[in-house]
């Protein structure tokens, strides 16, 4: 059970991640077939009936997801409870989690229904049913579960997640329809009322967040001293950028009669980056959900000197203990120690109940150090390869590959090469398997990005793999939280992940936005991805633990 604990504590973030954003595909889907891609005069406009039938498939798959994903959610909670207490089946049938999921499960199998045929049925039905969604999304919230002002924090949660919906959601299927319309002027109308639409929501957005934070985080400490709050801040500053990607496509939609099949296309691809940044910040929120609102934490909060002394710059540490010297602590030792009747009075999913020696600390501070000395070469070689001056510095993806080979052997010394638990054995710890997803990511990045930019082979397709690598870690680096508590030492390393989280991410998406997009601003693109890897390098040069 010690074991299940521990994955669960990462599953719950990736689950409910999922969840909100298949949630948010099928709120979208819903707006978008109903208001945007409306069928006006359907008999007459053969292209608009291509682009709702394209797009009432994606509703159908979201749904799909959105099912699975709700069955899986609501199994491994009940698991959990029945494991861990006297409680059976019968016992969770009236829990709130197990109606909730019931619902959406329910919502979800009429979305499917009514999408093989999206007509009258579907436009009348669909926009209830997703209020139906959001509710019962809404009753497993932080909102439902307070004793003050539960309702109008229900309220506020509700507009967010409508909103996130409509615009998030909806740009989905904007990219669907821009991409398969047959006609110019079917897509300048849908991405005309798009725009329009996601106006409306951006400002709602603004209006249920702000009420909401103000809710959760009642001081400028709460923001910066918690981990809820540093989620937060993570999430603001992610929807900043997103913000700016969708005001370069607010623009090019006003520009759009001069030149509409160009503009239409990076319009599209600019979209592309908005979707993949917008479902990174919903990843962010299932990762928010899983920790308590920092209005409720008045202890271990880490105040601005101890920020200030732990960032302070200093030398990386360069040399590493020996492997004898480490506690080597593991949920395989728990698991075992459970089953001898030695186990532990509590343990929090995802966190070894055990403090770091000063060896301990040692490790992972050099082990930081020496892959930020690694990142921070390859992005100042990247960056010298963006000049084309120095022939030899278009091979920096190479140096990914020893950065994967030295954290698969260093990363977890607990476990094969250099601890007794084997290597298939220890893939059921949840941080292990996320350290070596993280390797794989690294090593295919490494791989596919060298024979992009040697010329091996085409950077239209295969050139996709590193942003999609940058993004996809920058997103898991989100869910990658060391403890679901609010230790002040925690907080302070997870300050230190989530900048990263947010540079591999606006890496990622510059690069792509290079690689599909075309216009003044590829060049900006073409520079903004080195540098980023560039100070994701300085950063881990400079982590500490102590």
């Amino acid at each position: 059970m010690t074991l299940f604990l521990d994955v669960f504590g990462f599953l719950s973030v990736i689950l409910r991640g999922l969840a909100l954003a298949f949630e948010a595909l099928v709120v979208g889907g819903a707006v978008f077939l109903v208001w945007i891609a409306r069928p006006d005069d359907l008999a007459q406009d053969t292209g608009l009936v291509f682009v709702r039938r394209r797009c009432s498939a994606l509703l159908r798959g979201s749904a799909i997801g959105l099912l699975a994903t709700q069955i899986c959610y609501v199994t491994i909670n009940s698991i959990l409870l029945m494991g861990t207490s006297d409680l059976r089946w019968r016992d969770l049938i009236g829990a709130n989690y197990f109606l909730a999921g019931v619902v959406v499960i329910l919502v979800s199998a009429m979305f499917i229904a009514l999408t093989r045929r999206a007509g009258r049925w579907f436009t009348a039905a669909a926009i209830p049913l997703s209020l139906v969604l959001i509710s019962a999304s809404v009753a497993t919230s932080h909102a439902a579960s307070r004793i003050d002002n539960s309702l109008q924090l229900m309220l506020l949660t509700s507009i967010h997640h409508a909103a996130v919906g409509a615009w998030v959601g909806g740009l989905g299927y904007l990219v669907l329809a821009l991409g398969r319309s047959p006609g110019i002027e079917l897509g300048q109308r849908i991405a005309g009322r798009y725009s329009r639409a996601a106006q409306v929501c951006v400002v709602v957005l603004l209006f249920a967040g702000v009420g909401l934070s103000w809710s959760y985080l009642h001081s400028f400490h709460d923001l910066y001293g918690t981990n809820y709050g540093l989620m937060v801040l993570t999430k603001v500053l992610a929807f900043g950028i997103l913000l700016g990607i969708g005001g370069l496509n607010y623009f090019i939609v006003r520009r759009v009669q001069t030149d509409p099949g160009s503009l239409l296309r990076r319009l599209s691809r600019f979209a592309e980056a908005e979707v993949g940044i917008g479902f990174t910040i919903i990843l962010a929120t299932a990762s928010l959900t899983s920790m308590p609102p920092a209005v409720d934490l008045r202890d271990s909060r880490a105040t601005a000197a101890d920020i200030a002394q732990r960032f302070s710059p200093a030398l990386p540490r360069l040399k590493s203990p020996e492997v004898a010297e480490l506690t080597l602590a593991s949920p395989l030792d728990m698991d075992a120690k459970g089953a001898a009747g030695l186990a532990p009075e509590s343990f929090v999913p995802g966190q070894v109940k055990q403090a770091n020696t000063a060896s301990d600390i040692a490790w992972s501070e050099y082990n930081h150090n020496w892959s930020g000395l690694v990142v921070l070469t390859a992005g100042l070689l990247a960056v010298a390869a963006r000049t084309n001056r120095i022939r030899l510095a278009r091979h920096w993806p190479l140096v990914f590959i020893g950065l994967g080979v030295f954290l698969f052997l260093r990363a977890d010394p607990e476990n094969w090469p250099l601890g007794p638990h084997g290597f298939w054995e220890s893939m059921v710890v949840a941080e292990v398997l996320q350290h070596r997803l993280f390797v794989f990511l690294i090593v295919s990045f490494a791989i596919f990005e060298w024979k992009v930019q040697t010329g091996r082979i085409s950077p239209a397709r295969a050139g996709l793999v590193f942003p999609a690598v940058c993004a996809i870690g920058g997103a898991l680096l989100l869910t990658h939280t060391h403890s679901l508590g609010n230790s002040k030492d925690q907080l302070l390393i997870e300050m230190s992940h989530a900048p990263l989280a947010l540079l591999g991410i606006v890496a990622g998406w510059s690069r792509w936005l290079e690689l599909r997009s075309a216009g003044p601003y590829v060049r900006v693109f073409s520079w903004i991805w080195p540098i980023c890897l560039t100070l994701v390098g300085a950063i881990l040069v400079n982590y500490r633990e102590i």
